[in-house]
């Protein structure tokens, strides 16, 4: 959620952090602030908004220290003004956090009777009191760390640095991501990998409950209770240019036009090229929890993973906001072609509902960042239940890509929208491969079958390439869509989450009424809702339920609505029956989601540019949800 970084070495601090923050913008945030040794006292510098209100105060200012933290808030205590913008300062301690306190109330009410001032709203600035306290009783700056851990409650990452400890910074978490990278001159701590890479790639993660200390360039790393422990670096292999908008105006765009490659990078080591065949290998089922990705990369390990799911009974889909909806994509593939029963979760709700999960049951977990509050949550409980846990994540050493049994990787490369776009397609290829294997495990595909399916896979790329011809017409169509009361997308079995999807990105994007349907639903309240002024998008592709849902169409056409239909290829029935109909190569009915997604995507991007919207950075909403 919120942006981190801190920085030890050479470099004016304060370029390295704005710089640092600025690739962390894409999380969400509200206000930022900074603060920098100067003549040995932190001076603090915070601003409401964007960064760039934060660098205007800053041209002002002048740092001759070496040491400095940084952070860009998104309000969860308090609102986003600036008395509540990180860091928050007590006495010579100032922090960052990234998280809620759960039990701030209690803690700050002791504070208040002992004499303390408070001046935010925030949970925040009372573990900035808890660290001055400590130190002004006696204590160093780690062991106040040390000290106070034991009364927090909730998800944290802090960044802790004192006046009186020059060339230290004290990192500790429970929940959201730390990273830290040096090398030879310098150390940057910070919440995501993009602040680090352009420094080094050799990086060491935080697990939860470790503490980071930084003394000049020398790292060390301790467990809660103040014990050394040996932690192994990881060399990060993403290339920092890929983040890059490369000419596109906004990063949402280049990365809808990224996602064909994004499909083939994804099923790429799982799909036998010669063969036609799935092998989901180094996957990881029988290696145990991850200490670090050699212990996949020395084993190509198909024969445990068909092992695995050969006792597979039931499958849980796991996930929040767009990649639930990859998980309903999953739940209509791998039923279909498995017979495998599957349930799938908004991981908010399936950790909270006491879920029974039977014995040999294989809950699959979604997650861009690896590092979803709810869906690690779920993670943890199904490994307590006994289950085999895989996780689908595009950022390798995350938190749930470490903790699953197994393990499948997006390969979509940074994505900086916060609509996610390539990761969900990279998702959805995968949801493919998987259903395939879990199919072949279970006896319930033949050689035929899978050899048409995997086909139809390798195929999709070029399709997708083929349908981001719709660029140009949503971009021309924009200007009438934007005027449009509302939105209502629909569809019936597998195209009924890419009508979810569809509607989440208006609403995410252009901030417009939308909504998503099973099309068969239509009698049971939409009707309502359809007149002159409500668009109507319809995914028909041509498949088993095609019939029925231009039924579906006739009856939103009858009631006056303007309709978009999606279909495949030429056809005159959709022609005559929508005020637009764009087709969509004839492919198989297991890959239509994927070219279903572009237009959709398209649609809500124009709609929003139009409208002046900030597309990479929609209002209220962050890239890496890592609290509650």
């Amino acid at each position: 959620m919120c942006g981190i970084v801190g920085y030890y070495g050479p470099e004016n601090p304060v370029d390295v952090i704005i710089k640092g923050l600025k690739t962390l913008e894409y999380r969400g945030y509200d206000s930022a602030g900074v603060a920098i040794l100067n003549n040995g006292v932190f001076k603090r510098v915070r601003a409401e908004g964007k960064l760039s209100h934060l660098e205007k105060k800053l041209s002002t200012e002048t740092f001759n220290g070496h040491l400095g933290v940084g952070h860009t808030r998104w309000a969860t205590h308090g609102p986003p003004v600036e008395k509540n913008a990180h860091p928050h300062v007590v006495g010579g301690a100032s922090i960052v956090h990234n998280g809620i306190i759960e039990n701030y109330a209690e803690l700050k009410d002791q504070l208040i009777k002992a004499g303390s001032i408070f001046h935010s709203d925030t949970d925040s600035e009372l573990i900035a009191h808890l660290v001055s306290h400590e130190i002004e009783i006696g204590k160093d700056l780690f062991h106040a760390v040390i000290e106070i851990l034991p009364k927090l409650e909730g998800a944290y990452s802090v960044l802790a640095v004192h006046e009186k400890y020059p060339e230290e910074i004290v990192a500790f978490k429970s929940g959201p991501p730390l990273v830290v990278g040096k090398n030879e001159k310098e150390v940057v701590v910070a919440s995501d990998l993009q602040a680090i890479m352009p420094y080094t790639k050799n990086v060491v993660f935080l697990q939860d409950n470790e503490i980071l200390h930084v003394t000049g360039t020398k790292i060390e790393f301790f467990d809660d209770r103040g014990q050394k422990i040996n932690k192994k670096e990881t060399k990060v292999d993403w290339n920092p240019e890929l983040i890059e908008k490369q000419g596109y105006d906004h990063y949402m765009l280049k990365e809808i036009y990224e996602q064909p490659r994004a499909v083939a990078m994804a099923m790429g080591p799982h799909v036998d090229l010669a063969s036609k065949e799935v092998r989901l290998c180094k996957v990881g089922f029988g290696v145990g929890q991850l200490e670090d990705l050699e212990q996949l990369e020395a084993r190509a390990d198909w024969e445990n993973t068909l092992k695995t799911f050969e006792g597979v009974e039931r499958v849980f889909m796991v996930a929040c906001g767009t990649s639930f909806y990859a998980g309903m994509v999953g739940e209509y593939l791998i039923e279909r072609l498995s017979k495998i029963p599957v349930e799938c979760d908004i991981a908010s709700e399936f950790r909270y509902r006491h879920p029974v999960i039977p014995k040999n049951s294989l809950v699959v977990v979604v997650s861009q960042s690896g590092e979803t509050a709810d869906t690690l949550a779920a993670l943890r409980l199904a490994r307590e239940a006994g289950a085999k846990v895989l996780s689908i994540c595009n950022v390798k050493n995350s938190s749930m890509d470490r903790e699953a049994d197994g393990h499948l990787y997006m390969n979509a490369g940074v994505e900086i929208g916060v609509a996610s776009t390539k990761a969900l397609s990279s998702t959805i290829a995968l949801m493919n491969c998987l259903a395939v294997a879990l199919g072949k495990a279970k006896k319930q595909l033949n050689e035929g079958d899978e050899h048409k399916f995997v086909e139809a896979l390798l195929a999709a790329p070029s399709h997708m390439e083929s349908v981001l011809a719709y660029d140009k017409f949503f971009a021309e169509a924009a200007d009438t869509l934007k005027d449009f009361r509302g939105f209502l997308y629909m569809g019936r079995g597998i195209h009924y989450p890419i009508a979810l999807e569809g509607a989440l990105k208006m609403k995410e994007l252009a901030y417009m009424h939308a909504e998503g349907y099973a099309a068969g639903e239509m009698k049971h309240g939409p009707l309502a809702l359809i007149d002159q002024s409500m668009a109507i998008i319809m995914l028909a592709p041509s498949d088993e339920l095609y019939d029925k849902t231009v039924s579906n169409l006739e009856e939103a056409k009858a009631r006056g609505g303007k309709i978009i239909s999606i279909g495949s290829g030429k056809n005159e029935k959709l022609e005559v029956l929508s005020d637009h109909y764009l087709a969509l190569p004839e492919v198989e009915w297991t890959i239509n989601p994927l070219l279903e997604l572009i237009p959709l995507q398209l649609m809500s991007y124009h709609v929003a540019d139009r409208l002046g919207k900030d597309i990479d950075q929609p209002r209220n909403l962050a890239k890496s949800v890592t609290v509650e």
